[in-house]
């Protein structure tokens, strides 16, 4: 594995260069953090070349498959801008096919069942009102109510995940303009939540929904992932990267389990229904600015499928899909994740015991997702397993 770990080594230096800049970090969850200081950074182009060179210098399909994301991340961060798919595709490891409008409509009607169940419209104030009927909670109060609703849904997680791995949290508040809320990173058993309370506003069901999505998904996946590595010379980068085709898997369960762990708790799940719709929608968004079609017939189009979506929000949709080297191929993992992890709910097979307990025990790719359940749908978008089902045929 010497190859291995000189690619984590490449990462790591590469990694200390970007912090030192101010840019966002590389590495988000390191799974075998190696004692002492971190190495003397390596520029972009110079990491290039030390990945390219090694690249050569293995056949581990998992580490080639990493390293290609790498090389195509830094291709883009140093000046390149490949098309939209074939991007997502060497980063992903998924394509960026699409929905059909008919599939993104359907889940959208899926979602406003579950809001009239609460008494909520769709319409402008549909954020507001939601907000309003789950109970607004106190910025302050958020971090304890995390923990708290975690320290609820530990079990059936742990039940549900066989994962017996600890972990340690820290909640920390940041003041970032960002499209995020809360983030988690980490390395080892130790896990840290970043609360973001610029224009920050919590509800206790978004409590609820935190502390699921980032405490017992991304915190106690990653450290289980870890925990696995302490003990075994595994044969994958251990380093998690969100440009990086693990992130398919993280994003996507993160956002679904609900569905999986809380299915009678009708807030939640509705959350869940609504950011799966919202979703599909910025699938579109995402895919329409990068083929060139005009900001203003995007904005008219998300305010039509989403009219609680205001125009600074809208804009920053499209700018973080089409502008961002990392977002550009980030964002792609969130909705190819969630709608694999909705349909896996929704399926209601046991596939999903298996999927659980190996999604706690390495970092899966979207290849490994279709592998463990041959009949669910394509990752990425179903237009693409049309593509090769007509191509096989013809």
């Amino acid at each position: 594995m010497r190859t291995r770990d000189a690619v984590e080594h490449a990462i790591r230096a590469w990694n200390q260069h970007e912090i030192n800049r101010g840019a966002p970090a590389v590495i988000d969850f390191d799974f075998f953090p190696p004692a002492g200081e971190p190495p003397a950074p390596v520029d972009r182009l110079g990491t290039f070349r030390r990945l390219n060179d090694l690249l050569h210098e293995i056949d581990e399909s998992a580490v080639v498959q990493r390293i290609n994301a790498d090389l195509a991340y830094l291709r883009a961060l140093i000046g390149e801008r490949p098309n939209l798919d074939e991007y997502v595709r060497a980063t992903q490891g998924c394509p960026a096919a699409g929905w059909s409008v008919d599939y993104a409509t359907a889940k959208g009607d899926i979602a406003r069942g579950c809001l009239d169940a609460l008494g909520v419209g769709w319409g402008e104030t549909t954020a507001v009102d939601l907000a309003a009927m789950e109970g607004p909670l106190d910025a302050s109060d958020a971090p304890d109510a995390i923990r708290q609703a975690a320290a609820d849904y530990e079990p059936v997680v742990r039940r549900v995940t066989g994962t017996e791995a600890a972990y340690e949290l820290t909640i920390e508040e940041a003041d970032v303009d960002a499209y995020w809320a809360y983030w988690l990173e980490g390395a080892g058993q130790r896990v840290r939540l970043r609360l973001n309370t610029r224009d920050a506003s919590y509800t206790k069901t978004q409590a609820r929904q935190f502390a699921l999505h980032e405490v017992l998904g991304h915190g106690l996946q990653s450290a289980s992932i870890a925990a696995r590595c302490a003990i075994e010379d595994v044969p994958w980068v251990r380093l998690s990267s969100v440009h990086g085709p693990q992130q398919v898997l993280l994003e996507g369960w993160a956002q679904a389990m609900p569905l999986f762990i809380a299915p009678d708790d009708e807030a939640l799940v509705a959350r869940v229904r609504i950011d799966h719709y919202t979703q599909l929608v910025r699938a579109e968004l995402h895919l329409a600015v990068n083929a060139g079609t005009p900001i203003e017939e995007c904005a008219r189009h998300a305010r039509a499928r989403v009219p609680w979506w205001k125009d600074g929000h809208i804009a920053d949709i499209l700018a973080d899909r089409s502008t961002s080297p990392l977002l550009r191929t980030y964002m792609w993992a969130y909705v190819a994740g969630i709608d694999w992890f909705v349909n896996l709910a929704d399926a209601n097979t046991t596939i999903s015991r298996n999927v659980l307990h190996a999604a706690y025990q390495a970092p899966l790719t979207p290849a490994d997702l279709e592998k463990l359940w041959p009949e669910g749908p394509a990752v990425g978008g179903a237009e693409d397993r049309i593509r090769r089902q007509n191509s096989a045929a013809s």
